[in-house]
This record gives C-alpha cells, structure tokens and sequence, in this order.
C-alpha cells in the first residue's frame, strides 16, 4: 500500500510539471483583424442549363437603357423607430427565362417586382450610351469627403490582395482605393488617394487605438473607415451596441490625433429596409451611450443586391437583429439596374429623413459577386459597371443630393475589385497573370474617356 501511495504521488507531480510547462509557454496571438470573405452560398447549381439565357437577358436589358432614369414607384419610406419589427418582403424576378437547349423547360414570363425602397422624387440622369457627360461641381483636389473630387477622382476601386502598384494601369489608374486596412501594402501609386480603414470584431478593433493615432496624425486629412460590413455575421459582425460604442472611441480618437480628418461610418452591405432598421438602432445606441448625436462626416455604403434570410446564400441577417427574413433578393436582382439604382436613393432619402441630407455619401464596395457560370459574363458585367459608373456620375436631386456637390445623390464609389480569387467575376486583373481582364479594358476605356 506503502508502494502504491509513493507511485501514486510520483505521477501526480509529473503531472503537475507538464501542467506548468504547458500553462507558461507562449502562447499563439490572436487571429488578425483581417478581411474575410468566405464563400456565400450561391442559390442554383453550377450546372443549371438557364443560366446562359438568363444571362443573355439581362444582358439584353442593360443594352436597352444602360442609363435608363429609376423608376417613380413609390413606397412608404423606412421607419425610424430602432425596434420596429421588419417584415420579410419577397421579391420576385424581373426577367423571364427562356429556354437554352431542347428539352429544357419552356420559357415563361415572371412577374414584375417593385423594389422594397423606391425612389421619389426621381433624380435626374443624363442619357449617354458608353461614358458619363458630368461636369464637375466642386473643385479638384481636397473634398469634404477626404477624396479626390475631380471626375476621376470619384472611381476608386478595392485591392483585395497584393499592392495597388502591382498592377499595369497606364493612364487609366483610378482616383482612390482601398484595401481594408490602415496602410498602402506596397508605395501607392502617383496622384490616386488611400482610403484608410479599421477593422472591427465585435467591440474589438484593429489595429491598437495608440497606432491608429499615430498613422492620423502622421496623414493629416485622411478618409476613415470605421468597419467594414459590421452588419455581416462573417464580416466584422457587430450588435448595433457595439457598434456604436466602438465608433465612440474611434472617432473621438481620431479627431483628437487629428482634427482635419474625415470619418466615416462603416458600410452596410446593402441599404435595405432591414439594414436601415440596423442602422436606426446603432443611431439609438449611440445617443443612449454618449448622451449625443453620433457624429457622421461622411455616410458610406455597399451597393450589392443579395439575400437577407438566415443560413440561406446572400449577407444573411445583421447581428442582434431578431427577425429570420429580410429582402429576399433573387439570382437576378443582382445586377438589376432599377433595383440598383432604387437602393442608392431610398438611402439618401433616409438621410434627409435624419437631416443628414448635407452629408457626402460614398459608396466604398460594390460589384457582381455572382460566378460567371451563372450567367453573369464579362459584357454583361462591363455594362453593369459602365451603367452605375455613369449613374454615379451624374445623379443628382434637388431634394435629396449633396448640395455642395452639385445635388450629386453619391460623391465617390469603388468597384470590387482589382483582383480576387474568391470573387472574380468582376475582376479588372487577372490574378495569376497580371493581365487585363475585359472587364478590365472597360474600366481602362471609361476612365480615359474623363477629364
């Protein structure tokens, strides 16, 4: 027993010193606040024999009015109550598929849809079939939205991966980028502004609040990005009331390294009735939190158009929001122009609602995310990209518009993206090569074609 008491002992100490030795070594750091962007579930299979004619047909319709004026349907506007419960809204296709090889199912018309959020008034576009005829409203050089204001200067684009001066731009280079970070990866390029963005993880950001005071005021005047999508669950996945307690510190933080600077709020992936409702409670928030308005120098937004609905394809539904369903977007919304073009002023109309209406708007991620099998091509997307560079360009309401601006409902945009493995349909570089995608010489093409 004697023995048995001994060896017992003996092997509770060894225990005990492996616990110890494992407890003190270093441990791993935490993941980095970077960009994530997992595959999202796509809504048909690869293989769906419709997808070349649902790709002819919307190619179709932006070729009949690439510039085509939003439509005057009218809808109520957004509530502005934070807890008013959203109710799912089904939206059907806009298209009708016909049939891609016999024996495939005979082609029938579906039903028209109305957008959720429908403009009006209606601003105004200028016709045009290939490039944007505007005319600048401000002078070039700094803006109140930290960006280039000149024509050019209004087209940024995203850089997922390697550094901006990788890629050959000749004289087509756009005015601004980003790459979902606080520094350039590599030099930047000449005359092309740097968008500078902080990363958040629920009420963690990144990077620390000391370097993020230091990288302000060594770069007086820069644009700031506060989160990125913090609306997606896979993205930087905040309540409201993180939110808004995060973009508290930050902000006061920044101003205080640097008083010139200009910040944003981090945008929503997509201005749906849902989403404002998410925005509405970080508003809310805010106030109760600091005894305040939060404060807003420039509003910011992504254009996609994707499903709202839990464990379903799309952007899914934000964080603390405690409904199922939203917009239910379909496969072909996605590059739908009305339904487009219907987010960016149902948007503005809500900050004029909040009188935020004298505020620049930015729209700092958009592009088709769809795979090209199906049925988004590179015509299709090179119109897709041509129509809302024009749109951008030159949409402007009396009522609703920036008015330093010209009435310009949106004073800056990014095309997502330069180069990306996980999403390249909208590619404007190959990723492998280098080389120019045909999207890519269409961007080359437009660019050239601005003052």
């Amino acid at each position: 027993m004697r023995y048995l008491t001994a060896a017992l002992l003996l092997i509770a100490l060894l225990a005990g010193v492996i616990l110890s030795l494992y407890l003190l070594q270093p441990k791993a750091p935490a993941d980095p606040l970077v960009p994530t962007v997992p595959a999202r579930r796509w809504p048909w299979s690869r293989d769906d024999p419709t997808a070349v004619a649902a790709a002819a047909t919307r190619l179709a319709r932006l070729a009949a009015s690439p510039t085509a004026a939003p439509s005057t349907t009218a809808s109520a506007a957004p509530t502005a109550s934070p807890i008013q419960p959203i109710e799912p809204t089904a939206i059907a296709s806009s298209t009708a598929t016909a049939a891609s090889s016999p024996g495939s199912a005979t082609p029938s018309p579906r039903p028209s849809f109305t957008p959720t959020l429908a403009p009006s008034p209606t601003p105004t576009v200028a016709a045009t079939a290939t490039r944007a005829p505007a005319t600048r409203s401000v002078a070039d050089g700094p803006s109140a939205w930290g960006l280039p204001a000149s024509l050019r200067g209004r087209i940024g684009v995203g850089v997922p991966l390697k550094g901006i001066a990788s890629f050959a731009w000749g004289d087509a280079a756009p005015g601004w980028y980003l790459n979902w970070t606080t520094q350039p990866s590599d030099g930047g390029l000449p005359r092309v502004a740097f968008a500078r963005m902080i990363r958040l993880k629920g009420s963690d950001f990144s990077p620390p609040l000391e370097q993020v005071q230091a990288i302000a005021a060594a770069n007086p005047a820069s644009l700031w990005l506060i989160g990125n999508e913090p609306d997606v669950p896979w993205q930087d996945n905040a309540t409201p009331e993180q939110y808004a307690a995060t973009y508290g510190i930050l902000y006061r933080a920044i101003k205080q390294a640097d008083p010139a600077a200009r910040i944003a709020i981090g945008g929503i992936s997509q201005p749906t009735s849902l989403r404002l409702a998410y925005l509405e409670r970080i508003l809310a928030a805010y106030q109760k939190q600091y005894a305040a308005e939060m404060p807003v120098d420039v509003w910011n937004i992504h254009a996609f158009i994707l499903r709202e609905e839990r464990n379903s394809w799309g952007v899914g539904i934000p964080p603390g929001m405690p409904v199922d369903k939203g917009t239910l977007y379909e496969i072909d919304h996605h590059a739908d122009l009305p339904t487009f073009r219907d987010q960016i002023v149902a948007f503005r109309r809500w900050m004029a609602g909040r009188g935020q209406r004298d505020k620049p708007l930015i729209v700092t991620e958009y592009g088709i995310l769809m795979p090209e099998d199906y049925g988004f091509p590179p015509e299709l997307v090179s119109r897709f990209m041509v129509a809302t560079f024009d749109y951008f360009l030159n949409a402007r309401d009396e009522t609703l518009g920036y008015a330093a601006d010209g009435h310009r409902l949106v004073q800056a945009f990014c095309w997502y993206s330069v180069a990306d493995t996980v999403y390249p349909t909208s590619n404007l570089f190959d990723v492998q090569t280098g080389a120019i995608t045909p999207v890519g010489r269409a961007f080359q093409q437009y660019v050239r074609s601005l003052p």
